[in-house]
């Protein structure tokens, strides 16, 4: 269980507290520059904040960072390689030590198979698309928290990744997700497509200028009147072949 408790950073964010479970996927909205990614990164431990973050009841404040590396991968929202390096050769820096080379190639086939990166992995970082790079860094992520791996994993933090992917890209993603969800990990991620929120969210956190609007379940939370309020314009579900979505006028 990860316990976020009365967390700030005055003016940027307000005091909030959440509680995450294993394999509950948490989606993070508001609009733009309501906190959204002070709020995740203060949860990875590389921003100092008030309150406490407790993973499996010991605060992250109390251990090193190669220590919190072992429980959660952090994906922030911009991240260029310092230079330029194979695909194969970047995604082995996030394997944890001491794995067994069967267990990292099986890992890896996967996670690449999935993305749709297999054969990317003699490309130079350098070379790649901005939808490819960021597939590249959402596999290294996921190498760094997979269980098999690492089984002291047990938070994915992901600020906006679906910004550089196209939509078919987009659908990998969120198969990605629910798959680490499934193998136990939290996910907790910031997202600006409400109806990928309305379906692929177990708990839903509202932020607006730094303020905590609203929190809960998914089936709650996203009504249209709150996010009509929080986003300032109209914004109505529909019913379409029995499944709900969201239409802004």
């Amino acid at each position: 269980m990860i316990d976020i408790d009365s967390i700030s950073l005055s003016p940027r964010l307000m005091p909030m507290s959440l509680s995450i479970q294993a394999g509950e996927i948490v989606h993070v909205i508001g609009p733009n520059g309501s906190g959204k990614s002070t709020f995740l990164e203060a949860v990875s431990g590389l921003l100092a904040c008030e309150g406490s973050i407790r993973i499996d009841g010991k605060d992250i404040r109390s251990q090193t960072l190669a220590s919190l590396a072992n429980q959660r991968a952090y994906l922030p929202q911009q991240f260029q390689s310092a230079f330029s390096l194979s695909v194969a050769h970047y995604l082995s820096l996030s394997i944890p030590l001491s794995t067994q080379p069967s267990d990292v190639a099986n890992a890896m086939e996967e996670i690449t198979q999935l993305l749709g990166i297999a054969n990317k992995l003699e490309r130079q970082t350098r070379q790649l698309s901005g939808g490819e790079w960021q597939r590249v860094r959402l596999a290294g992520m996921c190498l760094q928290v997979w269980p098999e791996l690492n089984p002291q994993a047990k938070l994915l933090i992901l600020d906006e990744p679906a910004a550089p992917l196209d939509v078919g890209q987009q659908g990998l993603l969120y198969k990605l997700i629910d798959l680490m969800a499934s193998k136990g990990l939290a996910v907790l991620m910031a997202n600006h497509d409400l109806n990928r929120t309305l379906h692929h969210s177990d708990t839903v956190v509202v932020l607006k200028q730094g303020i905590l609007k609203a929190q809960g379940k998914t089936t709650i939370i996203m009504n249209a009147e709150l996010l009509s309020q929080v986003f300032e314009t109209r914004i109505r579900k529909v019913e379409i072949e029995q499944s709900a979505y969201l239409l802004i006028d």
